[in-house]
């Protein structure tokens, strides 16, 4: 297994795929505060992640079925079902929405530090100085 394909940096892909996907359904949320009828999107990783990882600890040969688990495991979308606190039905909470917001952009900024400091020692490691 190449550094460039180990459990971490596969895990590093699919966490900043995750956190796009999130950002993604923030966005429409928010824009569409005002749509009636409009229910919040929101995005799920993390369940399944665990459910596939705990499935390929099972196995026989655990190393080649966590990076399989790893390489498969998708973010998911989902859309709140009955949730609304206004007349017009929308579910959006604008406030809620910008907390996730915020919080999605830190995140997506470790994220982007961690793996720009793998990839830095790894050119280091390349270049030999």
């Amino acid at each position: 297994m190449g550094y460039l394909t180990s459990n971490s940096q596969v895990m590093m892909e699919k966490c900043m795929s995750f956190l796009w996907t999130k950002q993604t359904a923030i966005l429409d949320n928010i824009s569409n505060v005002e749509t009636p009828e409009y229910k919040a999107k929101y995005v799920t990783f993390e369940e399944a992640l665990r459910n596939r990882l705990q499935s390929a600890a099972g196995d026989a040969n655990p190393s080649d079925s966590i990076q399989e688990a790893l390489n498969s495991v998708q973010a998911v979308t989902h859309v709140a079902s009955g949730e609304s606190a206004r007349m017009d039905g929308n579910g959006v909470d604008l406030t809620e929405q910008g907390v996730e917001l915020a919080r999605n952009s830190y995140q997506l900024q470790y994220a982007m530090r961690a793996i720009s400091g793998d990839l830095s020692i790894l050119s280091t490691a390349i270049k030999g100085q």
